[in-house]
């Protein structure tokens, strides 16, 4: 075990982590990406060779351990409409990117926006649309060929335990 201590800046770190893992792995797949400053929209992905042209808002979480299952918000009150209108913008297709980390690994989900309304997205209204994250939840998005998916494990080999960071021993001259 890892264990998970945020530092002051961690939220906006993770948060650009998870955008820059998503243009890598697009990027590995023959996509041209870019991150981008726009409200509603974090990246526009293009595919040469299918022409496909993609607007991505991407919520990357942090989960301590024992919360590894709880849900990720994609939208709130007039989040949808921002993605929506990004895309319109700039010619692309709305689509989700969800990366969820927790002490031992992660989890990266790609779909679009039309098949998270499909299938995923709850038939009640709600102030606030979720990715879930159970066991059984993502065992469903595996067997999307729809939901892109990446797993992540994290294993720790010579590195600092939370609430254990020690100054490193201080050589004594003879």
């Amino acid at each position: 075990m890892i264990g998970i201590e945020k530092g002051a800046n961690y939220r906006k770190i993770v948060g650009n982590f998870g955008e820059y893992l998503v243009c890598q792995k697009l990027s590995r797949s023959g996509f041209d990406v870019c991150i981008i400053d726009h409200t509603g929209m974090d990246i526009i992905a293009y595919h040469p060779k299918t022409k496909l042209r993609l607007g991505i808002t991407v919520k990357s979480r942090t989960r301590n351990l024992g919360k590894e299952t709880g849900s990720v918000y994609i939208f709130r009150e007039g989040d949808r409409q921002k993605l929506l209108d990004a895309c319109e913008a700039f010619g692309c297709r709305p689509w989700i990117a969800v990366y969820a980390e927790y002490d031992e690994g992660a989890d990266l989900f790609l779909t679009s926006l039309a098949n998270y309304e499909k299938k995923y997205r709850s038939k009640e209204k709600r102030a606030v649309d979720a990715w879930t994250m159970t066991g059984l939840q993502k065992a469903k998005y595996s067997l999307d060929r729809e939901v892109r998916h990446i797993g992540i494990e994290f294993k720790a080999k010579n590195w600092w335990a939370v609430a254990s960071i020690a100054e490193p021993s201080k050589s004594v001259p003879s």
